[in-house]
């Protein structure tokens, strides 16, 4: 994908731009559903999205290579999200830390993964909708684009330490949302649909 991705990069450097609409193809969907994370606005997501495309390429001839093309797509995205998020000097609800340690975050994602996978990605869809902002970003990348940690640092901003320790935190505020929809709804009927029938 990487080397698929240069190729259509240097095929827009030579003035193809035509090749530009490839990439936005293979990235937009990505690049708005992050905006839609932060910024909680449909509306506003799509002008996030259509600024992060506009700002890539005017500054693709910028792009060395360094990271994965997708890594410095989704920073330009988290950035103007940022931007976006400090002109409107918006407050997001937030949520408070549940005494989660590392053990039962791990413990419930492993139950978690036992349910049908679109199941668990609309239970993790809603729940990431009522997170604050940088929170829905973070978990985004790593739920939904599987980004790995150093990548998820790379589009932030910040070190590798530092991300992981986001990541924690975020995923704690996650595990008590799940947890207070899993209990009452999604494990109920999960287990209901596997408990032996009574004779």
């Amino acid at each position: 994908m990487t080397t698929n991705d240069q190729l259509h990069i240097k095929a827009i450097l030579n003035g193809d731009t035509q090749a530009f609409s490839i990439l936005v193809d293979r990235y937009q969907d990505m690049v708005f559903t992050l905006a839609l994370r932060m910024l909680k606005h449909r509306e506003e997501a799509e002008e996030v999205a259509q600024d992060t495309f506009i700002k890539v390429f005017k500054s693709l001839s910028r792009f060395k290579g360094d990271s994965k093309f997708s890594t410095w797509i989704y920073k330009i995205a988290y950035n103007c999200c940022l931007d976006r998020l400090k002109r409107n000097k918006r407050q997001w609800n937030t949520v408070a830390i549940d005494s989660f340690t590392e053990n039962r975050v791990k413990a419930l994602e492993d139950t978690f993964k036992q349910l049908e996978t679109k199941e668990r990605h609309e239970a993790i869809r809603k729940c990431i909708d009522k997170l604050p902002a940088q929170d829905g970003f973070i978990l985004t990348l790593y739920y939904f684009d599987e980004l790995p940690l150093e990548e998820v640092a790379k589009v932030m901003g910040v070190t590798s330490n530092n991300a992981k320790v986001k990541l924690f935190r975020s995923r704690k505020r996650l595990a008590t949302l799940l947890r207070s929809q899993l209990e009452p709804e999604i494990l109920n009927e999960y287990e209901e649909s596997y408990r032996p029938a009574v004779r």
